[in-house]
């Protein structure tokens, strides 16, 4: 088991939150876990050796051999699970071969670091990146964000294409961005629907060409890895596990902004608070015009009142 360990740090205690076993609204960048059972085969070690350079950066491999983990059965999962919490991943790709099923891969995602849904594929007609002749000014930089076709009308009626294409799409997507460059968009990953069953799955570099216009014209070069997955096995969520995990920004209740309310009527209104501005006891300057006036009129008001006095003085006399 894990040991429990209290935070000494601020920075400490704030890694733990963000790593807390909860449902978050923001997720950080999902890490695959790649690993294998006790018994594999060379297809299914290159399968996952191509996997794990094509995101290398978001990616963990373990190289022993793990005899406890079945995921389609109950009490087999536990060690997996405990193996995405260490490593804090959420996704899973497991390899395993028999003569039941051989060339065997179950791809996963986890919700709270237990298995929320599983895939089971078998490979077939492998081809690894080695085997492809390409200009390797093409080769896909690593943490770039890739384009997406799923040829076939399958990937929107069937049910297993459907549950396959969600676990490959947050397999392969990378980071979730808000701005992208189109121009950094250097490969595309091609799935087509041979069969209800059958996925032939490959991954292209996208060579961009003048077109004349403002829109490059993109042609598709093969760069490998390419295989057919054959659908074997799959389980869907359950209903309240998946409205869990679906949760979104607009179901929360939204945060109080302090001084701000809304009327129907007015909209959206917010109080101002300006401190006392003592106007009594401010200072007023000798240059002010409305002084000036009233100077102007005081000097009036005595003139008339001498004038007077004076006219009053002669006509006594």
């Amino acid at each position: 088991m894990l040991k429990i360990k209290t935070p000494k740090t601020q920075r400490a205690k704030r890694a733990l939150d963000d790593r807390a076993l909860k449902s978050k609204i923001v997720e950080n960048a999902k890490k695959t876990l790649i690993l294998h059972g006790t018994k594999t085969s060379g297809v299914v070690n290159a399968v996952q050796m191509q996997i794990y350079h094509m995101k290398r950066d978001n990616a963990v491999k373990y190289t022993k051999k793990n005899e406890n983990i079945r995921p389609f059965e109950s009490g087999g999962e536990t060690s997996l699970e405990f193996f995405s919490l260490k490593t804090d991943c959420s996704l899973f790709v497991f390899g395993s071969h028999s003569k039941k099923r051989p060339n065997n891969l179950v791809l996963g995602r986890m919700f709270d670091h237990h298995i929320y849904d599983l895939v089971e594929v078998g490979v077939d007609n492998f081809k690894s990146t080695e085997t492809f002749e390409y200009d390797k000014k093409l080769t896909p930089r690593i943490g770039s964000k890739p384009f997406f076709a799923f040829i076939g009308e399958g990937f929107e009626s069937v049910e297993e294409l459907k549950h396959l294409k969600e676990v490959l799409l947050d397999l392969f997507r990378g980071e979730v961005v808000e701005n992208l460059n189109l121009a950094g968009i250097d490969h595309v990953f091609v799935c087509t629907a041979v069969s209800p069953t059958t996925v032939f799955f490959t991954h292209c570099a996208l060579r961009l060409k003048k077109s004349g216009t403002l829109v490059p014209r993109m042609e598709l070069v093969e760069v490998g890895p390419s295989m057919d997955l054959v659908i074997r096995r799959h389980r869907l969520p359950n209903d309240s596990v998946k409205k869990e995990a679906m949760k979104t920004i607009s179901d929360q209740p939204k945060k109080k902004i302090k001084n701000v309310s809304s009327d129907i009527v007015q909209g959206k209104i917010g109080r101002i608070y300006i401190p006392d501005q003592k106007a009594g006891s401010i200072p007023l300057s000798n240059d002010i015009k409305g002084l000036k006036r009233e100077r102007r009129e005081a000097k009036k008001s005595k003139r008339a009142g001498e004038n007077e006095a004076k006219k009053q003085k002669t006509s006594s006399e």
